[in-house]
């Protein structure tokens, strides 16, 4: 894919720089609020699965100096261009989660962090775009998504997934017994509409109760005055590279 078919975007207000596909899968809001809410601290390590241009762990890296990154990545396509984007901070591993490489499987991390696809085919309709679609339509099962993440993680360590929030049951279910501390943060577009995503986090080997969190509301006021109207704490995070508490 040459340059021409590619644009170069600002995220966290010019402090991450991401190449990517002008058609197809790009990078939104979602990863950079994923980012946001992983309390990374320096000299741990991170894994993302399903990387795309590496938009959530570089994010999450210009963030908090000193992380060790790595990316998981299936499309060729796509781990090249997030190798581009992170250079010599980001170690892209092109593999699908399914099939990780021994060397890969050996090792574990600090946070594991993933933004699953969204939609299960056979109840909605792919994308006509090869590679949107393998960023938002469901081939690999959810199970296997929040199992490989457990999988990577050292004892005490966090994982950490956005999903839409219709999916929370499934999540939940698909978190293996020794997965604990699970909180989630609803994320709402406004104060009276129902969340439409979820952040999940879990802790391996955590012992504390269930949190439900009251929801992140993205925009403030209604939607007939749309533009730049994020709430503080969601213009912060996306503007300025700020960490979402929760």
């Amino acid at each position: 894919m040459s340059d021409n078919d590619l644009t170069c975007d600002a995220f966290l207000g010019g402090l991450v720089h991401l190449w990517q596909p002008k058609n197809g899968y790009r990078a939104g809001v979602d990863p950079v609020l994923l980012a946001a809410s992983i309390p990374a601290v320096s000299g741990q390590s991170v894994l993302e699965l399903g990387c795309g241009v590496g938009a959530a762990v570089l994010c999450l890296g210009a963030r908090v100096r000193g992380l060790t990154l790595t990316g998981v990545e299936r499309e060729p396509t796509y781990a090249t261009l997030a190798a581009r984007n992170g250079g010599a901070e980001l170690e892209v591993i092109t593999a699908d989660i399914a099939t990780l490489p021994l060397a890969l499987r050996q090792r574990q991390f600090d946070h594991v962090l993933a933004n699953p696809p969204y939609w299960r085919r056979g109840a909605s309709v792919a994308a006509n775009d090869p590679a949107r679609e393998a960023a938002l339509g469901e081939q690999t099962p959810l199970q296997v998504w929040i199992a490989t993440a457990a999988k990577r993680l050292v004892p005490k360590g966090q994982m950490h997934v956005i999903h839409r929030a219709e999916r929370l049951p499934g999540l939940l279910a698909a978190l293996p017994t020794d997965m604990g501390s699970i909180e989630v943060l609803p994320i709402a577009a406004r104060e009276w509409r129902a969340a439409e995503r979820v952040i999940l986090r879990a802790r391996k080997s955590g012992r504390a109760d269930f949190r439900l969190h009251a929801p992140l509301i993205l925009h403030r006021g209604d939607h007939h005055r749309d533009g730049d109207q994020y709430t503080p704490a969601v213009r912060n995070a996306l503007r300025t590279g700020a960490a979402l508490t929760f």
